[in-house]
């Protein structure tokens, strides 16, 4: 059909303006959509809008205004704390779970507010803390926020309360004060000693098991129980004489006693599965005892003369050499019947065992050469250390110098303040070994919670975990009183501050029937409740050594020993 331009024109225009209707009705019809949705929504609650998940979880916790992860040390007393939440907690859903507790697991009654808009949970204790004690707190998944949503993870904090520095006990001199841990401590020697054989228990739990080195500190403890009045001569000569008796009678193998030992039959109670045999190094410790206490006895009297007799055949008896396993230039810890050298202990330093060497040197029967101590002991000068640590110079030994019994137990008799040899001087280095003790307790590296100028001692003692050789390089957290108050003749200032410490501060934890308790762990709030008895015996002796030097100026008047020390290339 043919169109004019006109109608053609007409044409495309009606087209135009039926597309254009379209899309208005189009247009119109939205519209009219999104008012009815508007009209809807704005009709609608808000609790009627579906709610999108929520992290509920807590941003941070306050303990008096001290904040950390989830471990409080040094916390006050008055027990304050405020926990910020990602987002406002139902409030009902607290009381039920939120729990505070002692260690032991009794719950302590909380006052609970809530502070911005129930987004902080504030909780109180109205009664006051023990002080140096673990508390904990305890947050659970079922606290929940307004909208519902459970916390994301529960949550323990532990709290450890602040030192009360209010002495427990009367203060006193100092002197008196050094007599009574003597005395208090002298009591695991005597009467808490084993009633059948008068040796010292390995511990105040063992029951019937006895130690021959604990028990060698223990006779030089008897030495200063006589002469400080504990007990009277005669009463030491009894306890001596029951030993002595036990010591004759019971298990030794080439002469050599074994580390534990039953009180009542004398028979080798096994240290471990292959040490049930002889051990030399506790041997040197009893020898070092016996030498000791065979010096202080008075030949012109009978009966001591008597003990005097069996003390020297006991001596003579050890066969150090047989202990150098098949003739090798060094000493070796174990032997056993049963698995004969299997543990293949080298007796090596520096450590405990310098004694076990002087010791060996005394024997006429069973001696041994300057060469088994030279590239035994001193590994043919490997011992050597020389480095400084807190600018303090340690000669030999490993680095930091090691747990302080190293420069305490060999030392009970032997008298180190002019001993060297070509490796060292032996009182610069317990005097230093020590000193680098304490001051690295009083650095702190690690920040544990105690440690101080006042409170050290790094040593082998109990700990939370069982037992370990606590040094600067394998520091837990653990302070051992035996270590800083047998050090006391190497640092007398810095362990005598230690010893107010532990007595008047922390005496009411620290201090019991046979004086320091073993050791304890502020980081924990843990008291050891065991006595060593070779930690026990060092602080007798050593005090004693600082203050009269009864135990070495005996030790060192035997002709044996003399000979021995100058055999073995020492000065003394």
């Amino acid at each position: 059909m043919f169109l004019s331009p006109f109608n053609q024109t007409l044409l495309a225009m009606n087209r135009s303006i039926s597309r254009k209707r379209k899309y208005i009705n189009l247009g119109l019809a939205l519209c009219k959509s999104f008012m009815i949705l508007l009209v809807f929504i704005t009709s609608c609650k808000k609790d009627d809008l579906p709610l999108s998940p929520e992290d509920f979880h807590i941003t941070k916790i306050y303990v008096n205004d001290q904040t950390g992860t989830y471990n409080y040390y040094n916390a006050s007393l008055s027990f304050d704390c405020r926990v910020i939440l990602s987002a406002p907690v139902d409030t009902s859903s607290v009381k039920k779970s939120i729990i505070f507790s002692t260690k032991g697991g009794i719950t302590l009654p909380l006052t609970i507010s809530f502070e911005n808009k129930d987004s902080i949970i504030h909780l109180q204790v109205l009664s006051q803390l023990n002080s140096l004690s673990r508390y904990n707190l305890s947050l659970k998944a079922a606290l929940t926020s307004k909208r519902g949503s459970s916390l994301v993870s529960e949550s323990k904090v532990k709290i450890i309360t602040q030192i009360d520095s209010i002495d427990k006990f009367p203060r006193i001199s100092d002197d008196q004060l050094l007599t009574k841990i003597q005395q208090q401590t002298f009591k695991y020697f005597y009467d808490f000693a084993h009633p059948s054989c008068g040796m010292a228990r390995e511990r105040n739990i063992s029951g019937d098991v006895v130690t021959t080195g604990g028990s060698g500190f223990g006779v030089m403890s008897l030495i200063v129980g006589i002469e400080r009045g504990f007990i009277t001569r005669s009463q030491g000569i009894v306890q001596l004489n029951k030993i002595l008796t036990f010591l004759e009678t019971c298990d030794r193998f080439h002469g050599a006693w074994p580390h534990w030992l039953n009180g009542n039959t004398g028979k080798t109670v096994p240290f471990t599965q292959y040490d049930d045999g002889g051990d030399l190094v506790e041997t040197s410790y009893m020898v070092q005892g016996l030498i000791t206490m065979r010096q202080y006895l008075n030949s012109g009297d009978a009966t001591e003369n008597e003990l005097i007799n069996r003390i020297n055949a006991l001596c003579s008896a050890v066969e150090y050499d047989w202990f150098r396993n098949g003739g090798q230039n060094s000493l070796f810890w174990h032997w056993s019947p049963t698995y004969g050298w299997q543990m293949n202990f080298r007796i090596e330093g520096y450590n405990e065992t310098l004694i076990t060497y002087v010791v060996a040197a005394t024997s006429t029967i069973h001696p041994i050469t300057k060469e088994v101590y030279q590239q035994g002991y001193a590994k043919s000068g490997a011992i050597v250390n020389g480095n400084t640590y807190y600018n303090i110079k340690l000669p030999i030994g490993e680095p930091y110098g090691g747990s302080l019994f190293f420069s305490q137990y060999s030392y009970l008799g032997l008298d180190p303040r002019n001993l060297s040899d070509i490796y060292a001087n032996y009182w610069e280095q317990n005097v230093n070994h020590s000193l680098i003790n304490f001051t690295y307790c009083k650095t702190n590296p690690r920040n544990y919670m105690g440690y101080s100028e006042n409170c050290w001692g790094l040593t082998a003692t109990d700990n939370p975990w069982g037992y370990a050789a606590h040094s600067p390089t394998n520091d837990l957290g653990v302070i051992s009183p035996t270590a800083a108050v047998s050090a006391i003749a190497y640092t007398p200032t810095q362990s005598m501050n230690a010893i107010r410490f532990f007595y008047y501060t922390l005496g009411d934890k620290l201090w019991g029937d046979y004086g320091f308790y073993d050791s304890f762990d502020l980081n924990e709030a843990w008291w050891s409740s065991a006595y060593l008895s070779i930690d026990q015996g060092p602080e007798v002796c050593m005090i004693e050594n600082y203050r009269t030097a009864l135990l070495w100026n005996l030790f060192m008047s035997a002709p044996e020993v003399k000979a021995g020390l100058t055999k073995l290339g020492f000065n003394y």
